[in-house]
């Protein structure tokens, strides 16, 4: 996906009020300490306005009498004016700090939340730095906001309101004087939204596609260094930060243009507004001290106006974090994960709950194993899985091509294993996908049971159906939190058992046993070690159904021996599919399935598919080819 050009299409027409109002469900909860701030900062701001009228006083009264008592009375007062100014705007700080946390805190809870309950084919089309960007800089900037220029737009415009009654309440030609530069700077300030919306936009997108590349650079680090790719990569990074650093430029020439425009044309009206009053003083037309007083409520007024730049700029950029976050936020949710587990702004549970790790993690993301123990019962006994006229294409496949899987008729008896084997881009990993609905299929039906999965909700299903993938992710967790992953309400005995059936007791060998973190991603132990781990939880929580996409695959030929004889026991009691692509892995399964071009070409034994199965015999003979291989390469 091109968030940078979705993006700058919709900057055009959008409206950056309309983007803002959308934070309301959010800011509803602290409405009223918001709302108090907001009263707070005014009253502070108009207090500023009131040190011009005590200079005017002093000036045409202690000062033109000489009277030292009313010079120390005006100090005293200007002093007390300053102190409660200062004082109001610490406790709008105070009422804002907390409540805005908790609003940041809040909408990136949320936006987590739908990202685990988006569908995986919103993640194939998205970049993780994009969304990365959205949860970190973009709430960061809306926080901003919401804490300076939301309340201040408001303030400053209060105060220059006041400021102008003032203005013209002390002398109403000069007053109009000041105000001869509002036309031009409503038009500047129009025209410059225009064109910082967009500019502001691109360079929010390119800062996400920096630290899509940044994060690349981070977990792919082994393959840049095995390759020797690192300036490649650091070109790739130049380049993207040169694109970034030349917007941020252009952001800023916008901003600095502006902002001489809206500081010259104020201080041109007062250079105007001085000359004026001071002939006029010297006519007698004008007190000396009126002259004061307006001179300094007007440059009381200059920081409310000067800022009115700061402010659209950032409220520009937080009108397009608000656009980025809520592009997420609209995305439709798996159809019945919709809300499921969810909270509202206000934060009131709105639907059912999902697996914790021990640790307290959430864990119904996509790319966990979720199996546990058989609490759905099924609709009808000895259903097995089946697939019944299933088709398969992805969302984003051109109009003509094919299905990536057609008419798939496949039946798995309950307690059968049955292996899937097929050519490199038959579907096999496809078609696996399609069982714990991490794909929708897009024709046909599958059954566990007899019960069509479509008509079970999601967790129930993943807690009859465990998977285990041919590349295995851990999380940075503990080794035995990763493998209770697969188990709700798993223990020690379930987590010994798990890591037997795995061969996976390599674990108690390391420094904390079970309690050793296995860092990002697995890191830290082998291809081999983190496959045992992810086969160890997808077995941990006893499923009815198991879903193995070539589980072996980076196992030497000792240690895959000695795992197959442990899962042969596992299968006994299990309904499974298994994606294999070595004669091995095949005979543990009852049945074998050949699937060629998106279809079932044949389903038998082992030996009946190498009687009657010419494209069988080519791959199993090509498989066991490559392991003779592998075996002699291993002995020499």
């Amino acid at each position: 996906m091109s968030a940078t050009s979705e993006g700058n299409q919709e900057t055009g027409s959008r409206s950056a009020v309309r983007s803002l109002l959308r934070l309301w469900p959010y800011v509803r909860p602290v409405r009223a300490r918001l709302f108090t701030a907001a009263g707070v900062a005014i009253v502070a701001s108009c207090l500023s306005l009131v040190i011009p009228l005590v200079l005017k006083w002093l000036v045409d009264g202690p000062v033109a009498d000489r009277d030292p008592g009313g010079v120390w009375l005006g100090g005293a007062l200007l002093l007390g004016l300053g102190l409660a100014e200062a004082l109001l705007f610490g406790l709008r700080r105070w009422l804002v700090a907390r409540p805005l946390a908790g609003v940041e805190a809040a909408m990136r809870a949320d936006l987590y939340r739908r990202l685990q309950r988006l569908p995986v084919s919103f993640h194939d089309r998205w970049p993780s730095g994009q969304l990365l960007s959205r949860a970190t800089t973009d709430l960061m900037l809306l926080r901003l906001f919401l804490a300076f220029p939301m309340t201040f737009l408001v303030v400053n415009g209060a105060t220059i309101l006041v400021g102008f009654a003032i203005l013209l309440t002390q002398d109403w030609a000069l007053g109009l004087v000041l105000l001869g530069p509002v036309v031009p700077l409503v038009i500047l300030c129009s025209l410059f939204e225009t064109r910082y919306s967009a500019v502001a936009r691109t360079a929010q997108d390119q800062l996400g596609d920096l630290t899509t590349v940044v994060e690349e650079g981070v977990l792919g680090i082994r393959i840049i260094k095995g390759f020797g790719r690192h300036r490649a990569q650091a070109r790739a990074f130049h380049s993207l930060s040169h694109r970034l650093r030349t917007t941020e430029l252009r952001k800023a020439r916008l901003l600095a243009t502006l902002w001489a425009l809206i500081m010259a044309l104020p201080e041109l009206a007062i250079g105007a507004a001085l000359v004026l009053g001071t002939v006029r003083v010297a006519d007698g037309d004008l007190s000396a001290g009126t002259l004061v007083g307006f001179l300094s409520t007007a440059l009381a007024l200059r920081w409310p106006v000067e800022s009115i730049g700061f402010l659209l700029a950032i409220s520009q950029d937080a009108a397009n974090a608000a656009d980025r976050y809520f592009e997420v936020m609209d995305e439709p949710p798996a159809a019945d994960e919709d809300g499921d587990g969810q909270r509202s702004p206000g934060g009131k549970r709105l639907g059912g709950g999902g697996q914790h790790s021990p640790g307290g993690k959430r864990l119904d993301g996509e790319g966990a194993s979720t199996g546990g123990g058989a609490r759905f019962e099924p609709a009808s006994t000895g259903g097995g899985l089946r697939f019944e006229g299933v088709e398969f294409r992805y969302a984003d496949a051109p109009d003509g091509d094919p299905p990536v899987l057609r008419g798939i008729d496949l039946h798995i008896r309950q307690g059968e294993s049955m292996a899937l084997v097929g050519a490199t881009g038959s579907g096999k990993t496809t078609l696996t996908a399609l069982v714990p609905r991490l794909h929708e299929a897009t024709g046909g039906r599958i059954t566990v049971d007899g019960r069509d999965i479509t008509a079970m909700c999601r967790d129930d299903l993943r807690t009859l159906v465990s998977v285990a993938f041919e590349e295995p992710t851990l999380f940075s967790a503990t080794a035995g939190e990763n493998v209770l992953m697969g188990a709700a309400d798993g223990g020690p005995e379930d987590l010994s058992r798990a890591l037997a059936v795995a061969q996976a007791d390599f674990v108690h060998a390391l420094p904390d046993g079970t309690d050793t973190k296995v860092g990002e991603q697995g890191l830290s132990l082998s291809g081999g070690q983190r496959q045992r781990l992810a086969l160890a939880r997808a077995v941990v929580g006893r499923p009815r159904f198991l879903v193995l996409d070539d589980p072996l695959s980076a196992l030497d030929v000792h240690t895959e021996a000695l795992v197959e004889a442990a899962l042969r026991e596992v299968l006994t009691d299990t309904t499974a599919l298994i994606v294999a692509h070595r004669p091995s892995t095949v005979l543990l399964a009852d049945r074998v399935a050949l699937l060629s071009e998106g279809r079932i070409a044949a389903v038998g034994t082992h030996q009946e598919l190498l009687r009657n199965s010419a494209e069988y015999r080519l791959l199993m003979s090509g498989a066991a080819e490559a392991a003779t291989g592998l075996e002699g390469g291993a002995a020499r």
